[in-house]
């Protein structure tokens, strides 16, 4: 069985600062410590696994397409940097305009993920910054770890490595 690190997009991976929704390719900053952390995850063979919250394509806000141009942004930059993310899951609705599964804090995604990829979630971390990822986490039985909004994750990384968490 895979080991992974499982990360929210907005808010732990790119900078939301003044930002409701992140969808245009150049609002999307790389937070502090991400590209480093990656990488450290990485080379203790987690597969990386993105798993977002995406209700504004549901709410007319922005399209299915600006978010891949998002992630096509993202992935480039990781690619630049030797990084490699095994999927990117997405939920495009949202409560206030219709009913789901997928969308945090309920699990499919990550259900998904674990399945298809063989997750042991005994040893794999989700690395949220709100209560939606914590609970999702824990539904599936995921070591959950809350952080602050766009906070640097260095530490985060070098407690797991260490098998500190």
């Amino acid at each position: 069985m895979n080991k992974a690190i499982f990360l929210d997009r907005d808010g732990v991976i790119n900078s939301d600062i003044g930002l409701y929704y992140v969808y245009k390719p150049e609002d999307f900053k790389i937070n502090e410590g991400i590209i480093e952390s990656l990488k450290k995850f990485q080379s203790a063979d987690y597969l990386l696994i993105i798993i977002s919250n995406q209700g504004g394509i549901a709410k007319g806000e922005y399209s299915k397409a600006e978010v891949e141009l998002v992630h096509n942004k993202m992935l480039s930059i990781f690619a630049e940097n030797g990084i490699s993310i095994k999927e990117i899951y997405f939920c495009p609705h949202h409560s206030s305009v219709e009913k789901c599964i997928c969308r945090k804090p309920d699990s499919q995604m990550l259900e998904k993920a674990i399945a298809r990829f063989g997750i042991n979630t005994e040893v794999s971390f989700f690395i949220g910054d709100s209560e939606r990822d914590i609970k999702a986490a824990k539904k599936v039985k995921l070591n959950a770890l809350k952080i602050d909004s766009n906070q640097n994750i260095s530490d985060i990384c070098i407690q797991i490595i260490s098998n500190l968490c």
